[in-house]
């Protein structure tokens, strides 16, 4: 019997796709890419529009299986391999990997994605009233600036090497998916050593430097811009 494998519409340089291609390549998880071009806007054609509603990447087919959300399709995958980054027979680690890409996915990714990063790079996110801009900037910085606090001193810490413990986990595939973009504007670290160390040990992955080259591509372009970022 033929196995189809399953199929991820993605953008290689997007900050929710990465994750999944990390995930896969270090897990040896075979997938069709189907590359959707964020720049372009097809990602807002009628076509893909039947593929996903709300008209984002990613999106992974898998049989008759269309599942949207980055954090999703993680889980999804890591079941099927019975992969430890999501264990099975662990319910309190579980649950704090919930917690901790939950976390990821609401008020960090809102203010330091959608509040800072994105009207930034993104015309299409970028607000069309100047002070309109200016706010939404300042408010996205403010409040990174707690989140980013509390990842570094409460989720990892200085004793953890992971966001939730000292095993590599879902949550830091996908967290860590959301904090590097802030190298699209030069966001600089220093005050927080321990993000950086984690960081530092997510890009050491042996799949890290392929799946990250589009992203760094798209960084490169932006060099020496001037951008808002979390002082």
């Amino acid at each position: 019997m033929t196995h189809t494998k399953p199929t991820l519409y993605m953008f290689p340089a997007s900050t929710t796709c990465r994750p999944i291609l990390l995930f896969c390549a270090q897990h040896g998880i075979e997938l069709e890419h189907v590359v959707v071009n964020l720049m372009t806007g097809e990602h807002m054609a009628d076509a893909y529009r039947s593929i996903n509603p709300a008209q984002r990447v990613p999106v992974l087919r898998d049989g008759a299986l269309l599942l949207t959300e980055s954090s999703s399709i993680l889980k999804y995958l890591a079941e099927k391999v019975n992969s430890p980054t999501y264990p099975k027979g662990d319910p309190i680690r579980r649950a704090r990997i919930n917690e901790r890409m939950d976390w990821f996915n609401t008020g960090f990714y809102m203010d330091f994605g959608y509040n800072l990063v994105y009207p930034q790079v993104l015309p299409h996110i970028k607000r069309s009233d100047a002070d309109v801009q200016a706010a939404t900037l300042e408010l996205g910085a403010s409040n990174s600036a707690r989140w980013l606090t509390q990842l570094d001193e409460h989720w990892i810490g200085p004793e953890r090497n992971y966001v939730c413990d000292d095993e590599i986990s879902l949550a830091d595939y996908f967290g860590w998916g959301l904090v590097s973009m802030g190298e699209l504007i030069g966001q600089r670290l220093e005050r927080y050593p321990n993000v950086t160390r984690w960081l530092e040990t997510m890009n050491r992955l042996p799949a890290s430097t392929e799946v990250n080259a589009a992203f760094d591509g798209w960084v490169a372009s932006l060099d020496g811009q001037s951008f808002r970022s979390v002082a």
